[in-house]
């Protein structure tokens, strides 16, 4: 398994990782991901062990927190093996304070995250979104003093625009706080705007990318195409409305390709897409989910070969779209070709 830093830090993350939001299933939108219990749940940690992977990614609102006490559980005794991320943010209860990044919320969450894990440190801590109520200064002084404090070793963010992210590394560097060393975001050859704005600050920046959702909502798993019913095991059918929205004539068009690209190389629909994304830059590790063993034993061959530079210029083809404003005015001073406009 190769191994990344993450951002600007040093710590070194498999560049595959594994999402444990299929852990617990303790309401229907999250069944529809996946239900594993203790037994299967240490079972596919142990199939990640095996192959390298040591980073495992939950949530406190992964059904409530069943997500983290079945991820807690299945690692008993052997933490020093693994690396923990989980996140913190989105409501935990109906209290005016069981939400945000507020001081008050992210202690009380941290706190929780720790005693439903069954550890005293949390590798990487999350900030599942941006809190536009809670000041900057605040968050982040929070932050530091969970790290200085030896509960969390580093922090990251999820779902932040360029400016959440921008403004909050600008208020570390101020007061010497800690720093943002990676950022957990939506990315797939379906759905490429994290590379508009928040690929070249990662670049500028030193942030690393966590990518969630590699195959773009389950679209990519090389069960949908053209003119097919969509199938029913699929969790879309419970999930898509939550989900990221996608034409489907731009996903046919991104499946043609990989299909193409399968027969050429024998290798799978989602293990192409998922080999993609890890030549991309700034991406640290792509995070992986499984229902089940064989899910996990086929998304982890995506690593340990790499597509032709040929292979990746025809996705890269395929899955491209029209910028939305600025971006599109500022790919004319990036082409050298300005236009009168």
């Amino acid at each position: 398994m190769e191994f990344r830093q993450l951002g600007y830090s040093g710590l070194k993350v498999p560049v595959i990782s594994y999402g444990t939001g299929t852990f617990g299933g303790a309401n229907e939108f999250f069944k529809a991901w996946g239900s594993s219990d203790v037994k299967e749940a240490t079972r596919l940690i142990d199939i990640c062990l095996e192959s390298g992977v040591n980073l495992f990614d939950t949530a406190d609102i992964y059904s409530q927190g069943v997500s983290e006490e079945i991820l807690g559980k299945a690692i008993e005794g052997r933490r020093n093996q693994v690396l923990i991320s989980t996140k913190a943010t989105f409501s935990m209860g109906d209290g005016p304070n069981d939400v945000g990044s507020s001081r008050y919320h992210l202690i009380e969450a941290c706190e929780a995250s720790l005693r439903r894990l069954g550890t005293d440190h949390i590798d990487i801590y999350h900030l599942h979104g941006f809190d536009a109520l809670t000041p900057a200064e605040e968050v982040l002084s929070t932050l530091d003093t969970l790290v200085t404090s030896g509960k969390v070793r580093y922090i990251a963010c999820s779902n932040f625009s360029g400016w959440h992210l921008m403004k909050s590394l600008s208020v570390s560097d101020r007061y010497g706080w800690a720093r943002y060393v990676g950022h957990q975001v939506y990315y797939s050859l379906i759905s490429r705007e994290y590379e508009w704005e928040l690929m070249p600050l990662g670049l500028d920046q030193k942030v690393g990318a966590l990518i969630w959702s590699p195959l773009g909502w389950g679209r990519l798993t090389g069960k949908i195409r053209r003119g097919q019913p969509l199938p029913e095991q699929s969790r879309l059918h419970k999930t898509a409305e939550q989900g990221p929205p996608i034409d489907d004539e731009h996903l046919y068009k991104v499946v043609d390709a990989l299909d193409e690209i399968a027969q050429e190389t024998g290798k799978s629909v989602p293990q192409i897409a998922l080999n993609w994304l890890l030549q991309r830059p700034t991406v640290s590790t792509v995070i992986i989910g499984a229902r089940n063993e064989e899910q996990l034993r086929a998304n982890l061959a995506a690593t340990g070969w790499n597509l032709t530079a040929e292979q990746v210029a025809k996705l890269d083809k395929a899955s491209e779209v029209k910028r939305i404003y600025p971006y599109w005015h500022q790919e004319q001073f990036v082409n050298r070709n300005p236009l009168p406009v």
